[in-house]
């Protein structure tokens, strides 16, 4: 990715988070990534992270219309998804034909067929190894994450053997923040 098109994300990413009444904390760190794959649009997120803790953490994530987040588990992390504005789509992937999460914080069997849809204030638990990609349904979705403690390097098993968790940059200006992967 250029270091001109992370720019432009991150700029577009902070007005729909004010526009929406959520302000970022000071020194936010910020992920911003195609997952290798080039092309953005189509496959790619924008992460922001807001506690990171030994326990525990906790992101606000911009995902544009039809951008997927591609197919991944996490072998160690459990993680609440949850909508904070818009429509979201979560696929998930098991080996019958429902999968058993909680939803809203009770317990449900989610088809594996179709993709959920989350609306703004929903939230679904992902327990670990459940395999899952998600996107946006509406314009743009606001999206929560709490989790346990995040491992980005060596806890994202992605099914694309092609996908990379960080994208690689052309720097073709100066960035206006440093990314994680800086």
């Amino acid at each position: 990715m250029k270091r001109s098109q992370i720019n432009a994300i991150i700029r577009e990413a902070t007005a729909a988070f004010e526009r929406h009444g959520w302000f970022l904390p000071p020194n936010p760190r910020w992920d911003v990534t195609d997952f290798g794959l080039g092309d953005f649009e189509k496959t790619g997120l924008v992460c922001v992270n807001l506690a990171e803790q030994p326990e525990y953490c906790e992101k606000i994530m911009y995902v544009k219309k039809n951008q997927v987040t591609p197919t991944h588990y996490h072998a160690s992390k459990k993680e609440d998804i949850i909508c904070r504005w818009g429509k979201l789509a979560i696929k998930l992937e098991g080996d019958g034909d429902t999968i058993r999460l909680q939803v809203n914080g009770v317990e449900t069997d989610i088809p594996t067929d179709k993709p959920l849809i989350l609306t703004s204030g929903e939230r679904i638990t992902i327990n670990r190894g459940v395999r899952h990609a998600f996107w946006a349904e509406s314009d743009y979705a606001i999206v929560g994450e709490v989790s346990t403690a995040n491992d980005d390097l060596h806890d994202n098993f992605f099914d694309d053997p092609n996908v990379g968790r960080f994208s690689d940059i052309e720097e073709d200006e100066p960035p206006i923040v440093k990314l994680v992967s800086d």
